[in-house]
């Protein structure tokens, strides 16, 4: 059986983990989340694809992939396109993907303007305020609801 594949996306600043701002999004590097998600995968039998980019266009790009590269499901932290992009929330609404959104801090604890999210009522679960450790959550929720999936595509419930 073909292993699943799982993109994991990361939008504007977040090639800056662990230099901006430590006190909001801590000090682990994107270097070190996609290292330890690389463990994470493996031990979940999954592969992860990572991208990041501080341009929208490029986000949706690899998005649109999916069409020649099949993910099953994504993992997105949009950053600040969170609260901007009707086009990032198009195109992953085009590809038919579950996708988890993913926040290292608590949008609802920060800035009226960052308590909307234009892919949150899409999104099949959404992970905010708990650090680093959202991203291994999301991928193990991920892959726990890719998992259940039959092939008829209906959730099967215990």
């Amino acid at each position: 059986m073909k292993s699943k594949r799982i993109l994991i996306l990361n939008g504007p600043n977040l090639n800056l983990l662990g230099i901006r701002e430590p006190h909001i999004y801590g000090k682990t590097t994107l270097k070190d989340l996609e290292n330890q998600l690389s463990i994470d995968a493996k031990h979940l039998g999954v592969e992860v694809e990572f991208f990041q980019s501080n341009h929208e266009g490029n986000l949706i790009d690899k998005i649109q992939e999916h069409f020649q590269n099949s993910y099953d499901g994504i993992i997105i932290n949009p950053g600040g396109l969170t609260h901007t992009s009707v086009a990032l929330r198009d195109a992953l609404l085009s590809i038919s993907v579950p996708f988890v959104e993913v926040h290292i801090s608590n949008i609802y604890s920060r800035e009226p303007f960052r308590h909307h999210s234009y892919l949150s009522d899409k999104a099949l679960a959404v992970i905010s305020g708990m650090g680093i450790l959202g991203y291994r959550l999301a991928l193990i929720g991920l892959v726990h609801y890719l998992k259940e999936l039959s092939f008829d595509g209906k959730l099967q419930l215990p």
